[in-house]
């Protein structure tokens, strides 16, 4: 019932996360009747997206490209405390505990947890790269906020394991965020709290 460009449009928007086809169907239809400035701007904005926003060179956090480098604004930040380094799995982890303001070092992002039951292990994480930051950077303090769930435990003891002959104090978040859940998710006093009690990784 609906012109074939629209179709494709809303399935496009179906894959979003959290987006399911009837949300879909509502975002194209009042793009496509009732928005069309924001269509022609969203459209322009999408096609040149990839081309100026890169993971940063440091962290694996968003930033712009400039063509040549692309740094975010947290590593950019001088006020930050570059001896401390919260791991995260994802960009939206990282966002999470900024959220939470607890947090007032500096970040590094997996990109993805190990699950060898989705063929990621060990020599699918970025931790040769995590390992010459620290070194770097000089950093003293490693805090691990992945997720508490099964690859996020699994994740966060390789990291331990990866950083214990470097001597430095690594620690992982403290329960408060529910098990099984994304940080995405968690509210900021939640995770605020989980980070103040933080607490040792034993290998």
């Amino acid at each position: 019932m609906l012109p074939e460009r629209l179709n494709k449009v809303i399935h496009l928007l179906a894959r979003l996360p959290g987006v399911g086809e009837k949300t879909a169907q509502r975002f194209a239809l009042f793009l496509a009747t009732e928005a069309g400035d924001v269509a022609n701007h969203l459209g322009a904005e999408l096609t040149t997206l990839l081309d100026h926003i890169r993971p940063c060179d440091r962290c694996g956090n968003l930033a712009d490209y400039d063509g040549t480098a692309a740094i975010c604004d947290v590593c950019r930040d001088t006020r930050r405390d570059s001896n401390l380094l919260c791991i995260v799995a994802r960009v939206q982890d990282l966002l999470a505990v900024e959220r939470s303001g607890a947090m007032r070092g500096r970040y590094f992002v997996l990109g993805k947890l190990l699950s060898p039951l989705d063929g990621i292990g060990p020599e699918e994480l970025p931790l040769e790269r995590m390992i010459n930051r620290i070194r770097e950077d000089k950093v003293t303090e490693v805090i691990v906020a992945t997720p508490p769930s099964v690859d996020g435990e699994a994740t966060a003891l390789l990291v331990a394991r990866e950083l214990e002959p470097t001597g430095i104090a690594i620690s992982r978040i403290a329960s408060g965020v529910p098990h099984g859940g994304d940080l995405e998710f968690a509210d900021q006093i939640t995770l605020g709290r989980a980070i103040d009690g933080r607490k040792a990784i034993d290998g």
